[in-house]
């Protein structure tokens, strides 16, 4: 059963909540605003769940996990702007068709593990935050509770790059320099202030944590503990990278943490030459070990929300 762990697709109640608004994060009809980017226009056959779903039958995908894309920023909003868009995209995920399995998220900006615990329990496959919010010892010490509820569930963790807002320079800038560094400074940081705190929590990391495993000589230079340089339930996932930086992870953090995603619509499944054991680890073994004994079946309830026209919400 090939599993891919990083997809994104959007609701149709998360797109109409998105034209409601009237600042960014906004959509005016399939063009995007973000706060500090450029207008970027959205193409609506990727959003749509039954092409989705058959486009991963023709890559061998039987199971894909999405999610909403951090660096819209909707995380980091404040509440009464937050959890409207949030709760419109988690009132119709679980709807989606069976080979489509969503990520759940939160509002950062105010921790609140009651409403965090209510939609985890609509049947997601774990809880998505923006790497953003975890850089540094102060942001995992405030995400704490979200961790333990993951933990006391037996739910993972993917850590997803966050916003890049005002990033100047060509189209590419943003996923190759702040998005790389987000997840460079999350995948350190998890090592040295989140695992001590959560050592039962299951976490991926995007984009192999932007190549982090790599930095494991001059991490071990530096001071660092040799000795917990692997980390079993540390995942890795290898969207927009290949052969060549797989490859290097993989001689690194071994090929027992790496799992198979693409970030579709934005990139495609990585090619690599490591073998067809290692493609159905990272496409099956690992995923499952991932994901854990949550059930695949996701209960029929969905939420029952009202926007208003300040942004609050009732549900």
């Amino acid at each position: 059963m090939g599993v891919d762990v990083h997809q994104h697709i959007w609701t149709a109640g998360f797109v109409a909540a998105l034209r409601a608004r009237t600042a960014p994060p906004r959509l005016a009809g399939w063009t995007l605003h973000l706060a500090g980017e450029e207008p970027y226009q959205v193409d609506p056959l990727d959003h749509d769940p039954a092409r989705r779903a058959e486009l991963n039958r023709a890559r061998g995908i039987d199971l894909a996990l999405v999610s909403l894309s951090s660096p819209l920023g909707i995380e980091h909003l404040p509440p009464a702007e937050a959890w409207p868009l949030l709760y419109a995209y988690h009132a119709e995920a679980p709807a989606l068709p069976p080979s489509l399995r969503a990520w759940a998220s939160t509002c950062v900006s105010e921790i609140d593990p009651a409403r965090t615990a209510e939609v985890l329990g609509q049947g997601f496959a774990g809880l998505q935050l923006p790497a953003t919010c975890l850089a540094d010892g102060a942001g995992f010490a405030r995400v704490s509770p979200l961790l333990d509820l993951l933990e006391a569930r037996d739910l993972p963790l993917f850590v997803h790059p966050g916003p890049a807002a005002g990033a100047a320079g060509p189209g590419w800038w943003p996923a190759v320099v702040p998005y790389v560094q987000q997840m460079h400074a999350a995948w350190y940081a998890f090592r040295a202030f989140g695992r001590p705190r959560h050592p039962r929590l299951r976490v991926c990391f995007a984009l192999l944590a932007g190549l982090a495993p790599l930095h494991v000589e001059r991490y071990i230079a530096r001071g660092g503990d040799a000795r917990g340089t692997i980390d079993p339930d540390a995942f890795l996932e290898t969207s927009s990278y290949g052969h060549q930086a797989i490859d290097a992870v993989s001689r690194v953090a071994g090929v027992e943490v790496l799992v198979q995603g693409s970030d579709t619509p934005y990139a495609g499944l990585p090619e690599t030459l490591l073998g067809e054991a290692a493609g159905h680890a990272m496409a099956v073994t690992n995923p499952r070990r991932l994901l854990g004994p949550a059930p695949d079946a996701r209960p029929g309830t969905t939420f029952d929300i009202t926007l208003d026209t300040k942004g609050g919400v009732t549900a």
